[in-house]
């Protein structure tokens, strides 16, 4: 069988070891919330452009339906001009 180890440390060395070290663990902890919050921070920024792009987006489709809408009352009214050129032409 194998001889019992004895621990030559005293415990205030072992508890100022322990004590280091999870003063280590909380400034990694710390750098991490940090960088967390900063990531945060960008998210919000970030949806706070595309909300405004989305808006600038809608005002566009508007626009576009719009131009659309008139290029098609264009070319039907030029086409009914051309195949009807007496149309809604009322005597005087």
């Amino acid at each position: 069988m194998s001889d019992p180890v004895t621990v030559t440390y005293s415990l205030e060395e072992v508890l100022k070891r322990m004590d280091d070290k999870l003063d280590k663990m909380n400034e990694r902890f710390d750098k991490i919330d940090e960088r967390l919050n900063k990531i945060e921070i960008e998210v919000t920024e970030v949806k706070t452009e595309l909300k405004g792009m989305n808006k600038r987006l809608d005002s566009q489709e508007f626009i576009n339906r719009s131009v659309a809408i008139g290029v098609i009352i264009a070319l039907t009214s030029g086409v009914i001009k051309l195949f009807f050129p007496n149309f809604l032409n009322l005597p005087h």
